[in-house]
């Protein structure tokens, strides 16, 4: 398997990985994750039993015990709200001091502690826990898919970035990385990531702008192709402009239309994440229809 010879602008070329070394793809998204291998010159995506590719990027730490990844920890969040987080990469290298640029309020209970420019860590199952330390959990199980599927160890993966993350959130997802066992051969920015995706390193050449709009971030790049180099000429980003600030804006507006039916005092956590489920599926359903419609249930009203 042979790793793609590109480089974002700055970064010096690595060694070459020997023969027989396996490296695995990974996309560590805001919203679902996904782990993929190359087979053929082709990227393949791994799938679990049910043949679903995609995880969806929460971890939850179950009041009797253990840690639960992906649809199993999102079935969780109505019971157990305190006990799941998810959108946690949103946070990944963010201190107290950034958590304005996040947009909207965090339906997370943020630890006591820390400094302004220390990382965050929220209070989810009765403990302090760090973005780094939940996004492991995600690789982890991405790790254990993809050994599964291969039926060999992993140990080493190519992850995509947001084009707009900063060094530290960059050094957040090296160190979650490490955490879950795996050696980041190389981060790759997202709207680079799209690129290769399309097929445009095969032989197309010319000015590409790819838009990334995820669950967290709205990426932008301009990328010149010439002879299947890629030169990444500008790039840029919001970091708060994706499907969850979308999902947030509605439930945003729900919640408000509660408080001025007088139940504000009944909005609490469990409300709020409530409330953001039920915005996503609306939003979903909006993909095939004209309208959607939900029921968004707030202390027994």
């Amino acid at each position: 398997m042979t790793l793609l010879e590109i480089y974002e602008p700055g970064e010096t070329p690595l060694p070459h990985a020997g023969e027989g070394t396996l490296a695995v793809g990974i996309d560590l998204g805001t919203t679902n994750s996904v782990v993929a291998i190359a087979r053929d010159g082709k990227p393949a995506a791994l799938h679990d039993e049910q043949g679903c590719s995609l995880v969806p990027s929460v971890v939850a730490y179950p009041a009797s015990g253990g840690v639960l990844v992906g649809d199993d920890a999102r079935l969780l969040a109505t019971r157990e709200p305190k006990n799941v987080v998810a959108s946690i990469k949103r946070l990944m290298g963010r201190g107290a001091a950034d958590l304005h640029a996040v947009a909207g309020v965090l339906p997370y209970e943020i630890a006591p502690g820390g400094g302004q420019t220390d990382m965050v860590k929220l209070q989810i199952g009765g403990k302090a826990r760090s973005p780094v330390e939940i996004s492991a959990e995600i690789l982890k199980a991405l790790r254990s898919r993809a050994e599964a599927a291969l039926d060999k160890p992993v140990e080493r993966a190519v992850i995509t970035v947001p084009a707009y993350f900063d060094d530290a959130a960059r050094t957040a997802t090296r160190d979650a990385a490490r955490v879950a066992g795996l050696e980041v051969l190389r981060l790759v920015n997202e709207p680079t990531a799209a690129a290769l995706a399309y097929g445009l390193d095969k032989g197309s050449e010319g000015l590409y702008a790819v838009y990334d709009l995820g669950g967290g971030t709205f990426d932008f790049s301009l990328l010149r192709l010439e002879k299947g180099v890629f030169q990444v000429l500008a790039t840029g980003g919001d970091t708060a402009l994706g499907g969850d600030d979308f999902d947030r804006a509605v439930a945003e507006r729900m919640l408000g239309e509660r408080r001025t039916d007088g139940l504000g005092d009944l909005i609490d956590e469990a409300a709020v994440k409530a409330a953001l489920a039920l915005a996503r599926q609306m939003k979903e359903q909006l993909s095939d229809r004209d309208q959607a419609s939900g029921r968004l249930e707030i202390g027994g009203v």
